[in-house]
């Protein structure tokens, strides 16, 4: 029988089990950013820790590659406006970072540091009431998400860039669980011939495993309009799950005279920033699948809302992600409460590394799927002073047809 006696123990026992609150009336109160820097691979990447007087500290991503160093301009040009504020109340924080500091108040390097710090925001948030985000988000819809191999490609460049060897690297990779892969397109050569040679290896990769795992194509903005739907008609007979990025993500229009004669469905929007330029993609019927990043489209506020814009043109959401595992976990909390979601994009080359840098708790693919994590929070932490030791910053500069 739940008496009165037992509710008041068990409460009782629940708010011993929370984080010790600091500064009169229960609130705490905004320190100072951290900000680490690390190149790993192709890319630079940015961390953000948000400290606060009771102990607690959020981590953030601000990874953009290439930029890092503009992106670390803006994190301190915001900082002053967070110094001595509650880290609640996460949605007024993002609306006065938006729209009140500055009518300059877009662009790249200053939304994914906006970015960067919501997630944090987010990761306090759960981490003072013992809670994963997904559970602040009154999720999850489904306890684990699909995912697909991003960057597929990268160990088989040069002289491995076989049909050969992309048969063999499928059956080994459908052997570890994927369910899908993803993989950029041939850049050297005509259009005609790497055209040419992407129905070779997508027919290797088809003629290996079957239909076994569905295959995803990232065209990086290098067709026209017109040798973006010959592309896609050649793949078509192949059963892409989607195109990715055919024409220049900029142009809404163009991408939508490419999705209303492709054959194959148009993915889109890692490099659109808010609701309110992807709301002119959907207009034009620009891509029946988003892709937006939680690192530059608004950080998991701003994220969940274009994923929720997006259900109501009936279109699909696999958002971005190559970056770091900070990245990674913000995404898939906040993709757990959306019903669109498609699939999540995942770095899997970085898995292991990633795990050893959060003690085993950063989610790896199994049965092609990811687990939310269950800690409070993100549900991970991360050795920054190892991270750093292994990886050093170097300044880069990210060429357009390179992976991104």
């Amino acid at each position: 029988m739940l008496t009165r006696r037992t509710c008041l123990s068990r409460l009782a026992g629940g708010l011993a089990s929370l984080p010790a609150l600091a500064a009169p009336g229960g609130r705490i109160k905004i320190t100072g950013f951290e900000i680490h820097k690390v190149s790993l691979r192709w890319r630079d990447m940015l961390f953000l820790e948000v400290k606060t007087d009771a102990g607690l500290t959020g981590l953030g991503e601000g990874t953009l590659e290439g930029r890092s160093d503009a992106v670390e301009t803006e994190l301190r040009w915001l900082e002053d406006s967070y110094l001595g504020r509650d880290p609640s109340g996460i949605e007024e924080h993002w609306n006065r970072s938006y729209y009140l500091l500055s009518r300059w108040r877009n662009g790249p390097p200053a939304m994914t540091a906006l970015s960067a710090i919501d997630i944090a925001l987010w990761d306090i948030e759960g981490k003072r009431l013992n809670l994963p985000v997904y559970r602040l988000l009154e999720g999850p819809l489904r306890p684990r998400l699909r995912a697909y191999y991003t960057h597929w490609h990268a160990s088989l460049e040069g002289a491995k860039r076989t049909p050969e060897h992309f048969a063999e690297w499928a059956k080994q990779t459908r052997a570890r669980g994927w369910t899908a892969v993803k993989w950029s397109l041939p850049m050297d050569g005509t259009e005609k011939e790497r055209i040419a040679q992407a129905v070779r290896e997508t027919e290797a990769v088809r003629g290996a495993i079957g239909d076994a795992m569905d295959l995803a194509f990232e065209a990086s903005e290098t067709f026209t309009v017109r040798s973006a739907i010959e592309m896609a008609e050649a793949l078509a007979p192949y059963k892409p799950l989607w195109i990715e990025e055919p024409t220049l993500r900029e142009s809404a229009r163009g991408l939508g005279d490419v999705a209303a004669r492709s054959p194959v469905p148009i993915a889109t929007g890692e490099g659109l920033f808010t609701r309110y330029e992807f709301q002119e993609l959907l207009d034009r019927k620009g891509a029946s699948i988003i892709q937006p990043d939680v690192l530059h489209a608004g950080g998991i506020t701003e994220i969940r809302k274009v994923a929720n814009l997006a259900e109501t043109y009936g279109v699909e959401v696999a958002p971005h992600q190559c970056s770091g595992p900070i990245a990674h976990v913000a995404s898939v909390n906040a993709m757990s409460v959306c019903r669109n979601f498609l699939a999540q994009e995942w770095e899997s080359a970085d898995d292991d590394l990633y795990l050893e840098l959060t003690d085993g708790k950063y989610p790896v693919q199994k049965g092609g799927t990811i687990a939310l994590p269950e800690g409070p929070g993100l549900g991970i932490s991360v050795n920054f002073t190892e991270f750093k030791k292994r990886c050093p910053y170097k300044r880069a500069y990210l060429p357009a047809h390179l992976p991104g």
